[in-house]
């Protein structure tokens, strides 16, 4: 039997960057559990929930390097990254607006993008793939940090109104690159299609 770590030929999709990547997805449950179980976004619990998103989105660049590293970039692995950092945001933003952290309209800007694209990807699988863009990139490290400290309980150690104007221009500059990202992506979808 082969090890993970040796390396597979290109048209297999069960290789170690894409098992990573499924294991972000089935860690995305556990991090939305930690979030309603330590609810209070200014109790030092809530150190538990900011440090299975960080390794979660972690090792979204691992699987990537380790997959262009090693040769092992698979349409599979194109399909699914993206699926599984809409899986984790998504489920980010619907429980923190769910606990009152973001507002609901933030929340259904972007997730109106994300399963747009993604429906569309999934739609058109078989005849083309679309990697992600340089500003769809740039949008998920984006909304990442945004989510990153939304989640932290950052505002019990910094109680003054500066600390709570970077959150809103986090997540406000989070919807407009997501908002960008997205139009950049229907615009290459069009080109592909021509």
């Amino acid at each position: 039997m082969k090890s993970l770590l040796q390396k597979t030929p290109t048209n297999n999709p069960w290789n170690l960057p894409n098992a990573i990547t499924l294991a972000r997805i089935l860690a995305v449950p556990f991090f939305i559990w930690s979030l309603f179980t330590f609810a209070d976004n200014e109790s030092p619990l809530r150190w538990i929930s900011e440090l299975i998103f960080i390794v979660i989105m972690a090792s979204d660049g691992i699987d990537g390097a380790i997959a262009r590293k090693r040769g092992l970039v698979t349409n599979l692995g194109k399909l699914l990254d993206p699926i599984a950092d809409k899986a984790l945001l998504g489920g980010a933003l619907v429980s923190l607006s769910m606990l009152g952290e973001i507002s609901w309209w933030v929340t259904i800007v972007i997730l109106v993008r994300e399963l747009g694209i993604t429906v569309y990807r999934l739609i058109v699988v078989n005849q083309q793939v679309i990697a992600a863009s340089s500003g769809g990139k740039l949008k998920t490290i984006f909304q990442g940090v945004m989510v990153g400290f939304v989640v932290s309980p950052l505002t019990a150690w910094f109680p003054g109104e500066w600390y709570r104007i970077l959150e809103d221009s986090l997540v406000l500059t989070s919807v407009v690159l997501t908002v960008y990202s997205g139009l950049q992506y229907v615009a290459a979808a069009v080109r592909a299609r021509a």
